[in-house]
């Protein structure tokens, strides 16, 4: 079954960086695209970043220049660098999957960014 796994949230002051992880299994990797979602309290979940198969990415224009999505086929993990990291990304940053029709997201990982 599809399962992916979140990890390297935590507490960052206003302009750190994070380096988030998403490990997946369950389907093949290699060839479907990827995204980063993140939901803040009493807001609708967003797509943050998304990366195809063969390695295009886009992003959202809040988070341009500052966020890159990067994938590892050989680990199945696809990866979130953040960086000049801003109180409004406080959020849980989920990665995500559409397969068969279905969207599957992870746990999630909570990032929050102190002023």
């Amino acid at each position: 079954q599809v399962r992916l796994v979140e990890s390297g949230g935590g507490l960052v002051q206003a302009g750190g960086s994070l380096r988030l992880s998403c490990a997946a299994s369950g389907f093949v990797f290699v060839s479907k695209a990827m995204a980063w979602y993140r939901q803040a309290p009493g807001k609708q979940r967003e797509v943050v970043a998304g990366i195809t198969g063969g390695g295009s990415t886009n992003y959202a224009d809040s988070v341009k220049g500052r966020f890159t999505i990067s994938r590892d086929n050989a680990k199945r993990t696809v990866y979130l660098q953040m960086n000049s990291l801003k109180p409004e990304d406080t959020a849980v940053y989920y990665c995500g999957v559409d397969y068969i029709g279905r969207n599957y997201w992870g746990q999630g990982t909570q990032v929050t960014v102190s002023s």
